[in-house]
């Protein structure tokens, strides 16, 4: 009876979910100017603690895949949606995340390969880009895409942990 629950809860973990405001789709810009921008974090913070607590709430959760417009590096106003990982919560309205990537950086020691997962409707190979942390909104991510197994986040978290010292925890 209890490995049911246990079940139940996996699957709806990697089922995609709405946001909680129950529109079918994003709002036009979420993520891209105001207070709710999707920015990038140059330098990162010296401190971060990463943690693993996905929840298919239509929130933004540690260990979860969501979509949010993200900033092109030269940062002239450019950008596109796309997918990234939330590491850590940075407040109440806003998470840490990195950015993934479908182009091939094997052997790119800036990029963690991960695999497919359903937040690719293609189904192909994802890639972790290690070098860049964002700073997602709340509302301004566009869509929860699925959680990522805990043994493929706890690969990214030991990367980054490896990279800039940041805590792992609970």
């Amino acid at each position: 009876m209890a490995s049911r629950g246990i079940l139940g809860t996996l699957k709806s973990l990697l089922r995609p979910a709405r946001r909680s405001s129950g529109r079918d789709a994003p709002r036009d810009g979420a993520g891209r100017t105001g207070a709710t921008a999707t920015v990038q974090l140059d330098p990162p913070p010296a401190r971060l603690r990463i943690t693993y607590a996905p929840d298919a709430d239509g929130s933004p959760d540690a260990g979860e895949v969501v979509w949010t417009w993200v900033p092109y590096a030269e940062n002239d106003g450019r950008g596109k949606d796309r997918p990234v990982l939330v590491i850590g919560r940075q407040s109440d309205e806003r998470v840490y995340a990195v950015r993934l990537t479908s182009k091939d950086h094997d052997g790119d020691r800036d990029f963690l390969e991960i695999g497919s997962g359903a937040w690719d409707s293609k189904g192909r190979p994802s890639w972790v880009d290690i070098e860049q942390l964002y700073s997602v909104h709340e509302d301004g991510m566009r869509r929860e895409a699925s959680a990522l197994d805990l043994d493929r986040f706890v690969r990214v978290a030991h990367a980054l942990q490896q990279r800039y010292g940041w805590d792992v925890g609970d």
